[in-house]
């Protein structure tokens, strides 16, 4: 299980207390916003990416401390929405969080290119969302963080929830939100 305590990130007028578990698609969304309004920060926060003013967050009751963060960054895929390319370099952005890519654990992740294809044609989606969806996928951790999935990908999502995985999703889009198990509104105060 990850549970967010009354979680207050530096700039953010809301505190954010949610519990995703297990054979759930959760998903975290921001009222009052456009698509293009993600409240991606937050899973930089579980990331440990993000500085954390207030509460707490923790997985299986262990908390999230600049020190277990690395450890608890093995048990999770992160899946931006997009990459940007700059040059010969992909970066993410807002904000560069290219850290994610180049852990040495992600870096080591061997997938050949046929299993990466089948697994791409499983997530519903076509293009970067998919590669992005399947490396994820991959990865083989036991948390999926994914930034803005399309609402095709919904279905292959709840496949990896099923299979015993913790997914949340950040999403203001209704055709995502209408298909998730838990939704978790941050609202402005």
């Amino acid at each position: 299980m990850l549970e967010l305590n009354d979680v207050l990130l530096k700039g953010e007028r809301s505190t954010l207390s949610m519990m995703a578990s297990e054979g759930d698609v959760t998903c975290i969304t921001r009222v009052g916003y456009g698509l293009s309004s993600s409240p991606v920060r937050w899973l930089h926060a579980m990331l440990g990416f993000e500085p954390i003013v207030a509460g707490y967050i923790s997985i299986d009751g262990e908390p999230l401390t600049v020190r277990s963060a690395a450890a608890m960054r093995r048990m999770m895929a992160f899946v931006p929405a997009t990459l940007v390319t700059i040059g010969d370099i992909n970066v993410f952005e807002p904000p560069s969080v290219q850290d994610i890519f180049s852990l040495r654990q992600n870096r080591q992740l061997s997938i050949s290119n046929g299993l990466l294809s089948e697994e791409m044609k499983r997530t519903g989606t076509s293009g970067m969302k998919a590669q992005l969806l399947a490396v994820g996928t991959l990865l083989d951790r036991h948390i999926l963080l994914v930034d803005r999935p399309a609402a095709a990908s919904l279905p292959y999502l709840h496949q990896q929830a099923s299979a015993g995985r913790i997914v949340i999703v950040t999403s203001n889009d209704s055709a995502v939100i209408s298909q998730v198990n838990n939704l978790v509104e941050i609202k402005e105060e």
